[in-house]
């Protein structure tokens, strides 16, 4: 969203974008935004939760006049539940093939310190747009 954000940017329609990922959404570097530490797929609160649900669109619409720099954030002060322990069972993966917590098997590759391409044409590609410089969409992640 952050890349159709920036696209709309310049052509003069303002965006904010609402983001449980913060990472993700500082590399792409919208123009705005607003990190809710919300499980991902609960940007707008729980749900049958409509009183939560304003609160944060609320909150996102106030940056249209609190945002003062591009690529500013916002950390939305709302949160899931008393603590973080939430975040156990839905931001740690376990082994693949354990049965700690139903449904968790963990399939991705491990993260590296390198850019990795689906294939050799695709690195090529990639060394041939860019050479030394850093991606335009790949710009602050931290390899």
């Amino acid at each position: 969203m952050g890349l159709i954000a920036r696209q709309l940017e310049e052509s003069g329609i303002p965006t904010v974008t609402m983001t449980c990922a913060r990472d993700i959404t500082e590399a792409v570097n919208p123009p705005r935004s607003v990190f809710l530490d919300f499980p991902l797929g609960h940007t707008t609160g729980r749900a049958h939760d409509p009183v939560l649900g304003r609160r944060i669109i609320e909150g996102a619409l106030a940056a249209f006049a609190d945002a003062d720099h591009p690529g500013w954030m916002s950390d939305q002060s709302i949160h899931w539940a008393d603590d973080d322990s939430w975040k156990d069972s839905v931001m740690r993966p376990v082994a693949s093939g354990t049965t700690d917590i139903p449904g968790s098997d963990d399939e991705r590759s491990p993260r590296r310190d390198t850019p990795q391409y689906q294939s050799i044409d695709d690195a090529s590609a990639a060394e041939k747009t860019h050479g030394d410089e850093q991606c335009l969409v790949c710009k602050g992640v931290d390899y």
